[in-house]
């Protein structure tokens, strides 16, 4: 049997959570998400970008998210990204706007707009505390009263959660981390007896890690991926040892400068001709008739 296939892989995490057939299983993971966040549970979801043959890992462009509406009209978009690319919350904020603003047509009241709902799953820590599920929405600072509960962000961050975190025995969030994290397999069944909606997330997992197709395609998102990643890290890499030399460059210019400007000075208090030291020291010959006016007042 094939090594199970990493589910944190975002094409093969739509292909488990985003596709019409385990759409139960998508409701099950965000009700567990919800709960933790002191919402109460969704009775139903609609994909609005169910899984198909489409979506390509080989498309460079492609944005494996999922998509889906709850039965009030709330949108709900999830993501999960292996690596980071930096300037995650000016993303999640710019994808969260275009799904808010991308509800109305022309012409259209904005009493229209429905509450809008991201949960991004990352694979790296991101938030500065100790907890692996973050919430924001909209509040006044003093008070904490809500502006309006249209906007809420999750962040799922999953190196927080601990190496030796037991599953949950009623059930929850943390079971459904632990499977995406990678929990061994002999631990599965603990997992599938609190969570018994995750045996159909475990079997989608296997019968996709032993079908050669997905395997094919699921390597061919990971090279991807692994190269997206190298470039932004290499692009970073690139953009510090710039700016250090850049600095070593100003540095350099500094001191030279200040090594002018001293030697105009002794050479004003000799009274050499401006002409001269303008020459001797490579300064414009206006900022040593200014730096003799100085020293005459």
């Amino acid at each position: 049997m094939n090594d199970l296939l990493d589910p944190r892989n975002d094409f093969l995490f739509k292909r488990i959570f985003g596709s019409e057939e385990n759409r139960d299983v998508l409701l099950a993971f965000l009700n567990t998400a919800f709960i933790d966040a002191g919402r109460p549970p969704l009775t139903e979801i609609i994909l609005l970008n169910p899984y198909t043959e489409k979506d390509s890992p080989r498309d460079k462009q492609s944005i494996l998210d999922i998509r889906g509406k709850t039965a009030s009209g709330e949108l709900i978009n999830v993501e999960m990204q292996l690596f980071n690319k930096y300037d995650t919350e000016k993303r999640t904020l710019f994808y969260w706007s275009k799904l808010y603003s991308g509800q109305l047509q022309e012409g259209q009241s904005y009493k229209m707009l429905k509450k809008c709902v991201t949960i991004n799953l990352l694979n790296y820590s991101f938030l500065a505390n100790d907890h692996y599920h973050n919430v924001f929405r909209l509040r006044e600072d003093r008070t904490g009263i809500p502006l309006i509960d249209d906007i809420e962000l999750h962040f799922l961050e999953l190196p927080k959660l601990s190496e030796h975190a037991a599953p949950i025995e009623s059930g929850g969030l943390v079971n459904w981390l632990l499977f995406l994290k990678g929990v061994d397999k002999s631990n599965w069944e603990v997992l599938k007896m609190n969570e018994p909606v995750l045996k159909k997330a475990m079997d989608t997992l296997e019968f996709l890690s032993q079908d050669a197709e997905a395997r094919r395609l699921y390597e061919d998102r990971q090279k991807f991926l692994h190269d997206e990643a190298s470039m932004i890290e290499g692009a970073l890499a690139e953009g510090e040892a710039r700016g250090e030399a850049r600095g070593e460059a100003r540095g350099e210019a500094r001191g030279e400068r200040k090594k002018a400007v001293e030697m105009a000075a002794e050479l004003l208090a000799l009274g050499v001709e401006v002409s001269i030291i303008a020459k001797a020291s490579g300064l414009p010959e206006s900022e040593i008739s200014a730096m003799k006016n100085k020293k005459g007042t």
